[in-house]
């Protein structure tokens, strides 16, 4: 490939075609046509990316241990290496004890009702050891320097006002007990050779309806982190950043309050969202409001009715990649790696049946959903340490645009409009012309 040339990697709507790179190349030149243009511009620069990826849920974890090992490696392979037709799965978010994705509820510390442990001397990993330490040892394996996000969905039940893995609130005399649960957590990752590069105060702080989960409103998680987890964390010579908030869009004022308290931001990184709710322009509103912080998209469900001859590919790259980071997010993670044809596991009273995982695992056969192809379109070639680059937007036209460490230029475009569309790609006074099918989503790169 010429430095005038861009290869295409492309998705079609009716599965035809599903991320795969074309044949042909398509050529820059001087020619001109009334098509509409997306003008990319590498001297406009915005946010570094971090990564692309999803939750490696214990269920996740579960069905990927089973599999038998040249299967397994097979997949992760395929997830986590950049070569050849692989994805390259660059960001991993694990939940600090269970998820409502897990088979059961369970914390690193488990005591009857009526114990404590302020100490945390009977810490454990536990039955993380079984699925998640092991499956991501292989991953770590395939790709060293991946980017993993911890994220508790409830603390140890005996620290909660009600001792129950779902709602209730960390009950203000455990503040310092749980800072010393999430260091332990980082520091016995660190014993398994797993790095665990950024945590989350609290998956869903206003969602205190899921198996498990916590209510941490925004005042409450302001005083823990400037008054416990951030000085637990320095204390221990701990690196890990500390994300807030990582609940969804239509609250920004969450954040933006947290970050207002001179003594709590200094301890933070950024904040992380999801989009169940509210508008993804809001995360420019938190960026707008404290511009030196980071913002992270942490999950989102992408699901798809399995056997559908379509594929609504241009949902959760319009929405999620090329929203999301057009919107400041140095990362996406779409939800949930792998669950099984029946969405299993998930926890009793309050999981998520409906989970699909981004593929489908039933013992050793492997099918891709939605959200695999979806993170693909960027995960490939919008590499860590990547930078957005401005490119405007087109009606029907929805895209993002990125430069690459090795220097590539990487455009992601979504086809939204009603019909097949021509367009023209410019860059540096030439330009490629280039077409899109209708609910189409195509990556160029040069």
């Amino acid at each position: 490939m010429s430095a005038q040339d861009a290869t295409i990697w492309l998705t079609k709507a009716d599965r035809s075609i599903l991320f795969t790179r074309q044949n042909q190349t398509i050529k820059f030149s001087t020619a001109q046509n009334s098509s509409p243009t997306i003008v990319v511009n590498d001297k406009e620069t915005y946010q570094p990316i971090d990564g692309f990826g999803y939750s490696l849920t214990g269920g996740s974890a579960q069905h990927i241990v089973k599999m038998s090992p040249s299967a397994r490696a097979a997949l992760l392979k395929e997830l986590f290496a950049t070569d050849g037709n692989n994805i390259g799965v660059s960001y991993i978010r694990l939940s600090i004890g269970a998820s409502d994705l897990n088979e059961k509820v369970f914390s690193y510390n488990d005591l009857p009702e009526g114990q404590t442990d302020l100490e945390q001397k009977k810490f454990d990993l536990g039955l993380d050891r079984v699925d998640v330490i092991p499956v991501m040892k292989e991953i770590l394996a395939i790709n060293p320097k991946i980017k993993i996000l911890g994220s508790p969905w409830s603390p140890p039940l005996w620290m909660k006002t009600a001792y129950d893995a779902r709602g209730g609130m960390l009950k203000p005399e455990y503040y310092a007990a749980y800072a010393t649960y999430l260091v332990k957590y980082v520091q016995q990752m660190k014993k398994e050779g797993i790095t665990i590069d950024a945590i989350s105060v609290q998956n869903e702080p206003l969602h205190p309806g899921n198996n498990p989960s916590l209510l941490m409103v925004a005042p409450d998680q302001a005083i823990f982190v400037k008054q416990n987890l951030g000085p637990a964390f320095k204390k221990a010579g701990i690196n890990t950043k500390i994300i807030i908030y990582d609940h969804n869009a239509d609250r920004p004022d969450y954040p933006i309050t947290i970050l207002d308290d001179k003594e709590a931001r200094k301890y933070i990184e950024g904040s992380a969202f999801h989009l169940y709710g509210g508008k993804i322009e809001a995360l420019t509103d938190v960026h707008n409001a404290h511009p030196d912080k980071s913002i992270y998209f942490t999950e989102q469900m992408v699901v798809e009715r399995p056997g559908s001859s379509n594929i609504n590919i241009i949902n959760p790259v319009s929405r999620l990649i090329i929203g999301a980071t057009r919107n400041w997010a140095r990362n996406v993670l779409e939800w949930n790696l792998a669950a099984d044809p029946e969405n299993k596991p998930f926890t009793d009273r309050g999981g998520c049946p409906t989970c699909q995982g981004a593929v489908t695992i039933d013992k050793d056969n492997v099918s891709r959903n939605i959200a695999y192809y979806s993170v693909a379109h960027a995960s490939k070639f919008v590499r860590p340490g990547s930078v957005r680059i401005a490119s405007n937007e087109t009606i029907g036209l929805p895209n993002v645009a990125f430069k690459t460490p090795a220097g590539l230029k990487v455009l992601i475009v979504a086809n939204t409009g009603k019909e097949a569309q021509n367009f023209n790609i410019s860059f540096n006074g030439k330009q490629v012309a280039a077409t899109l099918g209708k609910g189409d989503v195509a990556t160029y790169i040069w």
